[in-house]
């Protein structure tokens, strides 16, 4: 499996020559908040001569895996890029089964998601939902929101400048009409009116399926992430991956700008 992890259009891709278990990584730094872009999808469907749909129900089955481990290492936080704001020029049989995974996933897993105390939340623009995904989302998220562990924020209709230009137009408004000083507005006041403002930026940033490029996801957030690319598709990411990427990421040095 450890194959997969190879060179990255002439970049070297982090990998060890022996699997990492976990007692590996809880030696080490647990990053707060991992974001990751599951992309891959499709192409594991088409390698496969199945339909698109396939990749994205075998992807669903793996964001379970992923959260139950992530929640167990310890982390606080695990951003899910599920739909851009991009994504709707696709097919639209293929947008309909996007928009039901959610209700799928949700009332497949909800009572496991309550039992190990994992809180469910949504940024992106809700208002375009189909009101049942709409509904199985908000039902979630009543039923977690007194939960203490891990944060599952899943990114659904979300677009990073979208994000940043509403952000922009309220900072504004409330500079208009007074209630903010211009000369008030830094970084953390910025961040307040962002859709994660309640969540720390994300330590390490995951895209699976070998593209290298951020996909207008959380552009503001990601200023100083550790990013890890691997070309393993989505539905193949499994426990191991990710502790592939945390471990590749507890050997970097973050010096945020300085030495």
């Amino acid at each position: 499996m450890l194959k997969l992890f190879r060179k990255l259009k002439g970049s070297p891709q982090p990998f060890n020559e022996k699997e990492i278990s976990k007692e590996d990584i809880l030696k080490g730094e647990i990053p707060n908040h991992i974001a990751i872009i599951m992309d891959g999808n499709g192409r594991w469907a088409k390698k496969r001569a199945l339909p698109r749909i396939a990749g994205h129900h075998e992807g669903m089955k793996v964001v379970r895996k992923i959260t139950k481990q992530a929640n167990e290492l310890g982390v606080k936080a695990l951003t899910l890029y599920a739909f851009s704001t991009e994504n709707w020029k696709r097919p639209k049989t293929e947008v309909d089964y996007l928009m039901k995974l959610p209700e799928e996933f949700l009332n497949t897993y909800l009572p496991e998601l309550v039992k190990e105390n994992v809180q469910v939340r949504i940024m992106g623009d809700k208002s375009k939902l189909p009101k049942h995904t709409f509904n199985a989302i908000e039902k979630a998220i009543k039923e977690t929101k007194n939960n203490k562990g891990l944060v599952l924020n899943f990114a659904l209709n979300y677009g990073s400048r979208t994000e940043i230009i509403t952000a922009v137009q309220e900072i504004a408004k409330n500079v208009e009409n007074g209630s903010l000083e211009s000369n008030s507005i830094d970084e953390t006041l910025f961040s307040s009116y962002l859709m994660t403002q309640s969540l720390r930026d994300p330590d390490l940033l995951i895209r699976t399926s070998g593209e290298i490029r951020l996909s207008n996801f959380m552009l503001w957030q990601l200023a100083y992430t550790e990013f890890w690319f691997t070309e393993v598709l989505w539905p193949d990411f499994n426990e191991q991956c990710l502790l592939q990427a945390i471990y590749t990421y507890q050997q970097r040095g973050r010096r945020f700008g300085g030495i």
